[in-house]
């Protein structure tokens, strides 16, 4: 049992040669019930732990030797001469072989008659000690196991059972393993987004399985739903567009939805209706309602008008949103055919520099105002509704703009996060390096590789740029350095509004019953 235990373990200290040389010596003196010497307080030991119980425990469990010295015991049967050890010095020595049975008589006998005659004294030798050492010891009537051992078996068992539970946890679930399903999760859109008002789809919800990996969601469009929805979905846009229209106080039957025409926008009406709208009685319990909006702060008013605490959650392309659904992303790219393919595209296709889609033009606007500057030193073609702008061809946006080098991923307004589709799908979809005017440079850097982007902070005027991109105009190499990000990354498109719709339903399931509640929406968004 020593050899065994004390494998588990190297001991270091003084003295610790001596020890581990006698421990297979010892072993058979435990066996046999041979007393022994057992170290106890040995110096420089390991600390102990969960792996040295079982050493600790094998020593206890070895009779201590008398401080008179041990009188010679039973030894291990061995034929021929059995080797012996000297009580002073520890050096073996060889024991004369004692007379065969069938040599001191005179009758003839078999091997196996003489192995018995000679194993007799000592099976009667180690009976004896046996019983002796289960006085002292706690054996059983001298048959079975002293307690020490059974000690020694259950820690063991303990420690094993221990360990494999530390360990299984930290493992991950196993392939053929089915995961828990998800709990249902219904999710009620209360208007569809810029559409019909009054709850009637114009069409069928997505699934959510099938298009984004999101199992278990119920999409709802019936108002009849109300109560069954674990949360309700609002358009902000929607919610200060025509007369008020929030569900009924949970209790009261609800009135019959009628289908509404949306009537222009209001600014300077917005306010007083977002105010009339905020009113709303009891919901079902634990039902979240979440406030959705993909405007930027200067193209969403009545905001100020909500009232405090009305909604639980907000979704939004900010990244601080409860439930964050940006404009797209960066994901690392597993195989070339993902969007978009190629290491970088094909320079014969690029016929002109600098393009630009725009679909509202207002010479308020910075963007306006810096194409204006920017166009005096470099060509820029301008296409879209409003202003200077061409219809887009044909052959669609991206074809259009793959023919271009650069493309102005120019945001309507400046705020925090707010980049849009002009930069993910305009510019980096169809293959042109952007150059983006919106929030400051570290705000683009938090979502993608800084080579990735030209922005026009990076330079002390529109002039300056113009001479940088007529640069890398004739310099491929250099030109082809913005497209490195394509070796590692793909390029993912949200999709409006099926992807948010979805996405709230995957939070609802994460999210578990803590209560939250947006105190000051407007406060928050508008920073």
């Amino acid at each position: 049992m020593r050899r065994l235990c004390g494998a588990a373990r190297v001991p270091s200290g003084a003295g610790w040669e001596r020890e581990w040389a006698e421990a297979p010596q010892e072993a058979p003196r435990a066996l046999s019930g041979r007393p022994g010497r057992g170290p106890r307080g040995g110096k420089g030991w390991a600390a102990p732990g969960w792996a040295s119980w079982p050493a600790r425990l094998a020593l206890a469990a070895r009779p201590a030797q008398p401080s008179g010295g041990a009188a010679p015991g039973p030894r291990p049967w061995d034929p021929g001469t059995a080797p012996s050890r000297s009580l002073a010095s520890g050096e073996r020595q060889r024991r004369p072989e004692p007379p065969r049975q069938h040599e001191s008589r005179g009758g003839s006998s078999t091997p196996a008659d003489a192995w018995r005659a000679e194993a007799a004294p000592r099976v009667r030798a180690m009976g004896a000690a046996a019983a002796a050492a289960g006085g002292r010891r706690g054996w059983r009537g001298g048959r079975g196991l002293p307690w020490t051992v059974w000690a020694l078996a259950a820690a063991g068992l303990t420690c094993t059972a221990l360990v494999a539970y530390a360990c299984w946890a930290q493992l991950p679930p196993l392939p053929w393993a089915s995961p828990t399903p998800p709990r249902p999760v219904g999710v009620l859109l209360w208007w569809e987004p810029f559409g019909r008002r009054g709850g009637a789809a114009a069409r069928p919800p997505p699934d959510c399985r099938l298009r984004f990996h999101i199992s278990g969601c119920r999409l709802l469009t019936d108002r009849a739903t109300y109560g069954e929805a674990q949360a309700v979905l609002f358009h902000h846009r929607d919610l200060v567009v025509g007369p008020p229209d929030w569900p009924p106080p949970w209790g009261v039957r609800a009135r019959t939805a009628e289908a509404l025409e949306p009537r222009a926008l209001d600014y300077e009406a917005a306010a007083a209706a977002a105010e009339a709208l905020a009113t709303s009685g009891p919901r079902p319990p634990g039902q979240r309602w979440v406030w959705m909006n993909f405007e930027s702060p200067s193209h969403s008013p009545g905001l100020r008008g909500l009232a405090r605490n009305l909604f639980n959650w907000t979704l939004s392309y900010r990244a601080d949103s409860d439930v964050f659904v940006p404009y797209g992303y960066l994901y690392p790219r597993s195989h070339p055919g993902q969007q978009p393919s190629g290491l970088t595209p094909p320079l014969s296709r690029k016929q002109g520099l600098v393009a630009w889609v725009v679909s509202h033009w207002d010479e308020r606007q910075a963007r306006v105002r810096y194409y204006h500057q920017l166009s005096q030193h470099v060509a820029v073609d301008v296409f879209g509704r409003g202003g200077p702008g061409q219809p887009v061809p044909e052959t669609g946006l991206l074809h259009t703009v793959a023919r271009y080098k650069f493309y102005l991923a120019f945001e309507n307004s400046q705020h925090l996060d707010y980049i849009t589709e002009k930069l993910w799908r305009n510019a980096l979809l169809a293959g042109a390096v952007p150059v983006v005017l919106g929030p400051d440079r570290a705000n683009y850097e938090r979502f993608m590789p800084r080579g990735a982007f030209i922005h026009v902070d990076d330079f002390p005027s529109a002039s300056s740029l113009a001479t940088y991109l007529l640069f890398l105009d004739r310099n491929p190499a250099v030109y082809l350095r913005y497209f490195h990000w394509r070796r590692s990354y793909a390029v993912h498109i949200t999709s409006f509004w099926d992807e948010p719709w979805c996405r709230v339903c995957q939070a609802v399931q994460r999210a578990g019953d803590r209560p939250k509640s947006i105190g000051n929406l407007a406060s928050w968004f508008e920073r």
